[in-house]
């Protein structure tokens, strides 16, 4: 499916407008409404994701499909997002009605989790999520089993794939929706886009972090970090009081998959994003190096993670989803 394929209608070519449906309440309840089942049967598991790490997911066994299970596809969110998130509902439901199982897995700090574990959460911590990964595949059999992510969550499912091989993960693909590339560069979009997108990061990681304060108030006092702050800022003192990198430049590049950090992929994977993301550069994908079985699918509309197309909000994104999920499974099957 070439990457030109997505082409909304007018009224929907924006890409702010593309940005702030993509994750709406209505969207989600738009969602609810086309797989009802999806969200409201799904049962939650806590994973032990090793080194005292405990994540939190829900796993929705397959519907309306003849036949046994044809595969587990791994759903990652985007950062403050949760579970419940739009896109997670609309996809999720997507896959389960095409006969698969899916696990939506929750970052540490994210959704109702913060009680979860006493350190607080960054985007370095892959090892748990690797973790989590691999007791999802011990606790549930299904097969092939597929990993999938959104925006920060792509992020997290390419790194992810990328140590399926030396983690023994039972992986057979891989799909990112507009994962963050170099992450100094993503601050700096969100900086210079319109001020909605910093406003927005900054009221749900403030409410995260008082969250985070109540439940260890031993060991947090953000009250002085919290007035009136900037996302650079908040990170920056995240960074220098509460992570061993020193700097807030050897963070960012602690996740970051640009260059060739991709180039080695040992599974089949698919990239996607949009040239009018406002937050993630489209140049750091032209700058990426992959290897020979890495996709990448760039449009022209979209937005970050948008890509939707109708009055009922659906989004193109579903289909292309499906469509990778179902034909690296297919391929692991022969």
């Amino acid at each position: 499916m070439s990457g030109q394929a997505f082409q909304p209608p007018a009224w929907l070519r924006n890409a702010h407008i593309q940005s702030v449906l993509a994750s709406s309440g209505l969207r989600g309840r738009f969602a609810r409404g086309r797989f009802p089942q999806f969200s409201s049967q799904a049962q939650p598991h806590l994973l032990d994701c090793g080194s005292g790490v405990r994540l939190l997911g829900f796993h929705s066994e397959p519907v309306n499909h003849d036949g046994p299970s044809r595969g587990l596809v791994v759903l990652i969110h985007g950062w403050e997002g949760c579970a419940e998130s739009s896109y997670m509902l609309a996809i999720g439901g997507r896959l389960q009605a095409a006969g698969y199982g899916v696990f939506r897995l929750q970052l540490r700090d994210h959704g109702d989790t913060h009680h979860l574990n006493e350190e607080l959460f960054h985007s370095c911590r892959l090892d748990e999520v690797v973790g989590a990964v691999a007791a999802i595949a011990q606790q549930f059999p299904q097969r092939p089993m597929l990993i999938g992510g959104f925006s920060l969550g792509g992020n997290f499912a390419l790194r992810v794939a990328n140590q399926a091989q030396a983690a023994g993960l039972p992986l057979v693909g891989a799909v990112a929706v507009c994962p963050p590339v170099d992450p100094q560069h993503t601050l700096e979009a969100i900086e210079r886009a319109p001020f909605i997108y910093e406003w927005y990061f900054v009221r749900k990681w403030t409410r995260s972090l008082k969250r985070k304060q109540a439940l260890y108030p031993h060991r947090y006092a953000f009250e002085d970090w919290l007035r009136r702050p900037t996302l650079r800022d908040l990170t920056d003192r995240l960074v220098q009081h509460y992570t061993d990198f020193g700097q807030l430049e050897n963070y960012l590049r602690g996740y970051s998959i640009a260059g060739d950090r991709l180039a080695g992929l040992p599974i089949p994977t698919t990239i996607v994003a949009a040239a009018d993301d406002p937050v993630i550069p489209v140049t750091d994908f032209h700058q990426l190096q992959l290897g020979g079985q890495t996709e990448l699918l760039l449009t022209q509309h979209g937005g970050h993670c948008g890509y939707i197309q109708g009055r009922r909000l659906e989004s193109w994104m579903e289909e292309l989803f499906l469509d990778r999920v179902e034909r690296y499974a297919a391929a692991a099957r022969q």
